[in-house]
């Protein structure tokens, strides 16, 4: 359990703070968003894997995260835009560029404009905020910090950055480490911190996102963990593992090169302490037991809209269930 007593707030009418990485933790967020009045809910996306390219910043998650909520989201890929064109890439690749990182259409206007307002003193937070707003998002979604942090992939073959390790290499290298340089002198966002020390804040939601890749390198910045624990609030996590298997992406692959269990118990091990309740998979109901913080067992699989909503209101439910204890 995190240190303290918690408050008495219950999850209805009060606001929800969801931390979040890419493609899984970005549906988990749509559900939070269509089960809540939207402007409750504010997203911290990870930002590690930001990089330059083609001249570019590029923010995945946080774009993946937008692209979602905004209901413009390639359903079929689960990144970039939906309807994408790729004549840019052509023109590219019949010049000889780099392709390997796949930019569509529409979504290089994003990164483009990104980042001519950064070379005019813009921070991403500004950006960011203005591009939810043109893109009709009550919510709020904030990058994790304005300042820059880089995921770095220490492997069998060397250290990779982030995208590199992840896009090039499709996750093969065997990870021996993950690093995020910059993080120990990057400012976490001062939104995400003021929604933390919030009263009214109802409930923290960890997507299921990769806890290694996604979710550490929030949790890697400054007075972050410290907050996390301090807030009157439940934190309640939702499992990435099903069954003993990764829904999508490198979860389980890294959990046993780095000498862990690919279980449901072995990921709430990990993020231990600063838990105060965990959903787990049908299929994983073993787990539950062996566990000693409050647990909600449901399907985690979220193949429909349907099953984001039902996913959001049992991660709710749950939240408010530790509350109502707290007040006994």
């Amino acid at each position: 359990m995190a240190a303290g007593p918690r408050a008495d707030t219950r999850t209805k009418g009060g606001s929800v703070l969801a931390l979040s990485g890419g493609i899984g933790g970005a549906k988990l967020v749509l559900g939070l968003y269509r089960v809540l009045a939207p402007h409750r809910l504010t997203v911290v996306a990870n930002t590690g894997d930001d990089f330059e390219h083609l001249g570019l910043h590029v923010s995945p998650d946080l774009d993946t995260v937008m692209y979602t909520l905004a209901g413009v989201a390639n359903r079929d890929t689960g990144w970039g835009r939906a309807d994408e064109t790729w004549s840019f890439m052509r023109a590219l690749e019949n010049l000889g560029g780099e392709t390997w990182f796949r930019l569509g259409d529409g979504d290089l206007a994003t990164h483009v404009e990104r980042s001519r307002r950064l070379a005019a003193g813009r921070s991403l937070s500004e950006i960011t905020a203005d591009f939810c707003a043109r893109l009709g998002i009550a919510a709020g979604l904030l990058p994790m910090s304005d300042d820059p942090v880089r995921t770095l992939v220490h492997t069998r073959e060397g250290v990779l950055p982030f995208q590199q390790y992840f896009v090039a290499r499709r996750c093969e290298p065997v990870v021996t480490a993950i690093a995020f340089d910059g993080a120990a002198t990057a400012r976490p966002n001062p939104a995400f911190l003021d929604a933390l020390a919030d009263p009214a804040l109802a409930a923290v939601v960890i997507c299921p996102s990769n806890p290694f890749l996604s979710i550490d390198p929030i949790l890697a910045l400054p007075g972050v963990r410290a907050a996390l624990a301090a807030c009157r609030a439940p934190l309640v996590a939702v499992s990435p593992i099903v069954g003993g298997r990764a829904i999508k992406g490198p979860t389980a692959k890294i959990m046993g090169e780095l000498a862990m269990p690919a279980t449901a118990a072995a990921v709430a091990g990990y993020y231990g302490a600063l838990l105060d309740g965990f959903v787990v998979d049908e299929a994983d109901a073993g787990d539950a037991a062996r566990l000693e913080l409050p647990v909600s067992v449901t399907r985690t699989l979220m193949a429909s809209l349907d099953d984001r909503d039902g996913l959001a209101r049992q991660v709710l439910a749950l939240a408010e269930r530790i509350s109502a204890a707290a007040e006994d």
